[in-house]
């Protein structure tokens, strides 16, 4: 299927999506966000396909939200303002906030903080190889990925609020438990940039390599994962991302559920024979 906007690389059980529209240094836009949810789809249909690898085509991550539009989607939006009370009579932005939120909710025309949700989402591993600048959305897409790994030339930036605008596509709700609240807000309150060892002694990435390291060490730990027990390592995420939002005995309650369901899998009848018979396992993901 032609991609205008991605491009797609599949190899050893790892699906590699970059992100492709150099003129904008890959920022999202509504047809790119199409092209990566039929490739999503068909990662997550796929046995073969058994771990993702997002990236940007040099020398960015993602660039964020195509800024063009944002002209546009202002005209439209005065254009269709509802009459009576605005959020603009509202003192406090809160309440005006509220009020919206009681109304309605209407989703960004880029659908990134949908692309967002449906990476986070994913059943099967997720690794974003941050090359470059991943900014507003585009950071947001990271973060969404379970495992980050960045370049030393990497930047991050909450850079909404340079725009006016709030932090997007799930920041505000990933960042805090990435880095906590203090370093959270300072990057989204500020907008500054940071880069790949500076992110990497806040917490917000697992690794830093030399850029022109990054993508063999990305495709080294996705093939490994790939070649892992993926039914259990599905599970373990499901767990973990459960976990915040339980207490510790409904978390071991689904724990063992799960282990239970563990046990079932031809993986683990394997781990054991090879275990067994002194051997490396042979995964297949079931």
């Amino acid at each position: 299927m032609s991609s205008d906007y991605i491009k797609t690389e599949i190899r050893d059980g790892v699906l590699a999506i970059t992100m492709h529209d150099p003129a904008t240094r890959n920022a999202i836009n509504p047809d790119m966000a199409r092209e990566m949810f039929e490739a999503l789809e068909r990662f997550e249909d796929d046995p073969e396909q058994r771990a993702l690898l997002l990236t940007g085509t040099e020398p960015s991550f993602c660039s964020g939200a195509n800024v063009q539009g944002f002209s546009r989607s202002i005209q439209e939006r005065e254009r269709r303002e509802e009459e009576g009370e605005s959020e603009a009579t509202f003192h406090r932005p809160w309440g005006g906030m509220e009020a919206r939120y009681a109304r309605q909710f209407d989703p960004e025309s880029s659908r990134a903080p949908e692309m967002a949700l449906r990476i986070q989402e994913l059943q099967k591993p997720t690794i974003a190889a941050v090359n470059g600048h991943a900014i507003g959305a585009g950071m947001g897409l990271a973060l969404a990925c379970d495992i980050r790994i960045a370049a030393q030339k990497a930047q991050f930036s909450e850079a909404f609020v340079l725009m006016g605008l709030i932090p997007a596509v799930g920041s505000c709700w990933n960042l805090p438990r990435l880095i906590g609240l203090s370093n959270t807000l300072l990057l989204q309150y500020s907008g500054d940039r940071v880069d790949g060892q500076e992110a990497l002694r806040m917490g917000l990435v697992s690794k830093v390599t030399p850029d022109d390291h990054l993508m063999e060490a990305a495709w080294e730990l996705a093939t490994r994962l790939a070649q892992g027990a993926t039914r259990s390592q599905s599970l373990t995420k499901y767990l973990v991302r459960q976990s915040l939002d339980q207490s510790f005995r409904e978390h071991l309650e689904l724990a063992h559920v799960a282990q239970d369901q563990a046990r079932r899998t031809e993986d683990h009848r394997e781990a054991v024979q090879a275990f067994l018979e002194k051997r490396t396992p042979k995964f297949k993901g079931r």
